[in-house]
């Protein structure tokens, strides 16, 4: 009878132990509904959650930074933080046009060539920016031409290559050729391509820009002594000079063994009706051009985006800068050659019996009647203007 006083007690605590762990459960989950509810009220800034617990996910392929908190924090620190109705009244009109909307702090009007990397600091991608920035425009077969060439710019210049024949990879045997910048289109010239990706806001960094041909040799070039030339002389559109050879069209850009610099000649009788003016001063090529940032945004803006060769655009350069005379000119001591390649010209097709170089030249002359047929017109009309809004201005 004992034992049995015993287990029946037994039975007694563990039924009285159910029923009080049965009603903690009941307890707790109508707290937890009550906690539930009362949550969905609270709002996320009444939270103090470190916001390290979001900081990011990562998987095999990707980073995904969650900055969810670290905004909602920020927007109560800064009580001036623009909310999105206030943010929408943003209008700049001084700021680059398109980009009035946006607070100018934020606006990046300029671009440059500098590689940057895919990992790391973006303060610390650059170990050095170049000051100069030097294009061809290149054929494949040229590719040991210019490499030579290109040996002769220090690591102050961007290498910048257009591809007129869709080669590209090939170029990887230069080692250069890795860190340099390849655009290509084909069939296209280099002004073609300097009126699409030599952008003045673009080439903002570089205080020169050299635009050249690819079958120039550098034999007697060296890229650090011309620059040096060129600010000594104040020079803002520039070319060397070249060696007298069949690939010499015009007296100006011939070069002079007796100085650094010259800025004008003597031609032929008729050919200059002033001794200031092209082709006998305030003249240069386009063959091997060199610009300085500020004349650059002036010529940029003067090629037209149809008349892909150029011809006639050096007769028109001295409208960039003032006086032309005196900021236009060929560097002597540094002089180069024209090897009269003509291998663009190849790119042409044959039409009526002709071969495709003849077709092109046919068209570079057409370009040159055009150009000048539209500067004429255009100084004619704004003259026009001028004088109309003058005599109205004379009679009110």
């Amino acid at each position: 009878m004992a034992n049995l006083g015993i287990l029946g007690r037994s039975v007694l605590r563990k039924s009285n132990e159910s029923v009080r762990l049965t009603i903690i459960i009941f307890i707790g989950m109508i707290f937890g509904f009550l906690l539930g509810i009362s949550f969905s009220s609270v709002t996320i800034t009444k939270l103090r959650i470190p916001s390290s617990i979001f900081s990011y996910i990562t998987d095999k392929n990707s980073v995904i930074y969650n900055h969810q908190w670290t905004t909602v924090r920020s927007q109560n620190k800064d009580s001036s933080f623009l909310k999105p109705s206030e943010a929408s009244k943003i209008h700049v009109p001084t700021n680059p046009r398109g980009a009035e909307r946006l607070p100018p702090g934020i606006v990046s009007s300029e671009s440059d060539f500098f590689l940057r990397r895919l990992w790391g600091e973006p303060s610390e991608d650059l170990l050095k920016k170049q000051k100069y920035l030097i294009t061809f425009t290149v054929g494949y077969d040229q590719r040991y031409n210019i490499d030579a060439a290109v040996k002769k710019f220090s690591d102050n210049f961007t290498i910048l290559l257009f591809h007129y024949d869709g080669r590209v990879s090939e170029w990887d045997e230069f080692e250069w050729s890795k860190h340099a910048i390849h655009v290509s289109a084909r069939k296209q010239t280099k002004w073609w391509f300097a009126k699409r990706f030599l952008h003045p806001d673009i080439v903002a960094p570089y205080e020169y820009i050299f635009i050249w041909d690819e079958d120039l040799g550098l034999d007697h070039f060296n890229a650090e002594e011309y620059i040096r030339l060129v600010k000594k002389h104040g020079l803002e559109i520039s070319q060397p000079g070249l060696e007298p050879n069949n690939g010499l069209t015009w007296k100006m850009t011939e070069r002079r063994p007796d100085r650094e610099v010259h800025k004008e000649t003597v031609d032929k009788p008729g050919w200059c009706k002033d001794p200031h003016s092209p082709p006998c001063a305030g003249f240069v090529e386009i063959m091997a051009t060199v610009f300085s940032r500020g004349a650059w945004r002036c010529a940029w803006h003067m090629i037209q985006n149809d008349l892909v060769h150029g011809w006639g655009l050096d007769f028109a350069l001295g409208k960039c800068v003032e006086p032309p005379h005196e900021k236009i000119g060929v560097v002597d001591a540094q002089w180069i050659i024209h090897q009269v390649v003509p291998s663009l010209g190849n790119q042409g097709q044959a039409e009526n019996g002709k071969a495709p170089w003849e077709g092109v030249r046919e068209r570079c002359k057409k370009e040159w009647t055009m150009f000048q047929d539209r500067m004429e017109a255009a100084e004619a009309a704004y003259e026009e203007k001028s004088w109309t809004a003058s005599r109205s201005s004379a009679q009110s």
